[in-house]
């Protein structure tokens, strides 16, 4: 059997390994909290541009994950101080340094004398570019001003830089419309040795930095795209820029302009042109809306016509725009009628009937190819069209009718003949009876018969008789 004393020893063992099993957890569990500690940032300047994996963020307030870092400039660098730290670290939820903020320089506070003065830079040759913390980097060889924007009336300011290489042409600028405010610092012909930092003071000792990085940095060579796309690209080292468009008809997707940043990279992926469409018409919910020409590309146009008996209501065609949009709305087909005819005087319309629920009505309504007859009351005549059609614009074929008095023919006595021979015979008009031979009318004197004002005949024609019967 082992020993008490054996005994003793292994349980000590035992617990010292139990003990750091338990610690071991116990900071793990610590590390896996602190790791899960995100950072936050609230209530951000407005000038403040803040860089997170190489993608600029403009917002009031993000959170960052633990033991990420990011980094922050002002908008316009030179036209705004930044003051705190430019880089932030996360670690355990906090920040590990100051969060900066942006302070306006001369250019924005009208060149008082108690701000900071501005910094901008002009490249009459080469290119650069900015970087997340602000500093501008510039390609080898290029010719770079940087302007100290301070009113000369108020004293001169001073140039000071951190590089040894060598020393830079400072002074007021040249031109009339500088010399009054532009103290220039010169850096000809950029070589990596002018690298470091540029700081301008005022003769009240406020200053405002420029850090210039001056380095070879190339993105990918652009090549010229495929029509339809048109391009302008002035080459491919930081800072140089490509200008991108679409002829008519189509529409840009993408940037219009992409710049080589510092990091050797484009702004941007080089975009595409899309040809403009506008939205398919479609008609199936309107049945008696047909299209005769349906074309939705940029310029074209879409012809409608309603089904026979109706007209349209709106646009007859509308047209695709180069915004993607047609320039009026789908018409609509109205059932086409023509209005109620007038009624002759002394006359009728003789009109079609229907049937609705085995009820007769009469149609008041008058649908295209509609029939209308008319009709005149006796001892009248129908002068004009007996029958009129309604047509598809909407009117009828011909005016109404109109009933005129007339006296009707009276028909000839046997064995004779009335003259003048007529269908129809105004008032006033007389007739005489010619008899056929061996035939003759009475021999007293006989009115002849006239036709009256109501449309009947004053008398009736006189008969003709055998003359044997005299």
């Amino acid at each position: 059997m082992p020993s008490d004393n054996y005994l003793e020893k292994t349980r000590a063992r035992v617990a010292v390994i139990a003990i750091t099993l338990l610690l071991l957890t116990l900071n793990i569990k610590c590390m896996d909290t602190t790791k899960s500690l995100g950072c936050k940032l609230e209530g951000l300047h407005p000038h403040l541009i803040v860089t997170y994996k190489e993608i600029a963020i403009s917002a009031d307030k993000i959170t960052v994950p633990y033991n990420e870092r990011i980094t922050m400039r002002c908008r316009e660098v030179g036209k705004y101080k930044l003051i705190g730290d430019p880089l932030l670290h996360c670690r355990n939820g906090t920040w590990n340094g100051k969060i900066p903020y942006c302070v306006p320089t001369t250019a924005i506070s009208n060149y008082t004398e108690n701000v900071p003065p501005t910094i901008v830079f002009g490249l009459p040759a080469g290119s650069a570019a900015v970087e997340p913390t602000g500093a501008l980097a510039v390609f080898p060889g290029s010719i770079l001003h940087l302007e100290c924007l301070f009113a000369r009336k108020l004293g001169n300011p001073e140039w000071t830089w951190t590089p040894t290489f060598r020393r830079y042409l400072t002074g007021w600028a040249i031109a009339a419309r500088e010399r009054d405010w532009k103290y220039r610092l010169s850096i000809y012909y950029a070589k990596h040795q002018d690298s470091g930092v540029y700081t301008c003071s005022t003769p009240k000792g406020l200053s405002n930095s420029i850090q210039v990085h001056v380095i070879d940095v190339q993105c990918s060579v652009l090549a010229v795209p495929e029509p339809p796309l048109i391009s302008h690209i002035e080459g491919s080292r930081i800072g140089d820029s490509a200008i991108f468009e679409c002829p008519m008809g189509y529409r840009l997707e993408g940037a219009s302009g992409i710049t080589c940043q510092y990091n050797g990279k484009w702004s941007a992926n080089v975009p595409h042109c899309e040809e403009i469409e506008c939205p398919a018409i479609d008609i199936t919910d309107n049945p008696l809306l047909s299209l005769i020409e349906h074309n939705n590309t940029y310029g074209g146009k879409v012809v409608f016509t309603c089904m026979w008996g109706h007209k349209l209501s709106g646009s007859q065609s509308i047209k695709c725009e180069g915004n993607g949009r047609w320039n009026g709305s789908m018409p609509t087909c109205l059932e086409i009628t023509c209005p109620v005819p007038e009624t002759p005087r002394s006359g009728r319309i003789i009109e079609q009937t229907r049937y609705s629920n085995k009820k007769r009505y009469r149609a008041q309504i008058y649908k295209v190819g509609a029939l209308v007859r008319f009709a005149c009351l006796p001892g009248h005549q129908l002068i004009g069209e007996a029958s009129i059609i309604c047509t598809e614009n909407g009117t009828w074929s011909h005016r109404p009718p109109v009933c005129k008095v007339r006296c009707p023919y009276p028909g000839d006595p046997p064995h004779g003949r009335i003259a003048p021979l007529k269908f129809w015979y105004k008032p006033g008009d007389n007739i005489q009876v010619t008899c056929s031979p061996g035939y003759v009318t009475p021999l007293e004197p006989v009115k002849k018969p006239s036709c009256r004002e109501n449309g009947i005949w004053s008398a009736p024609p006189p008969p003709c008789r055998s003359y044997k019967e005299v």
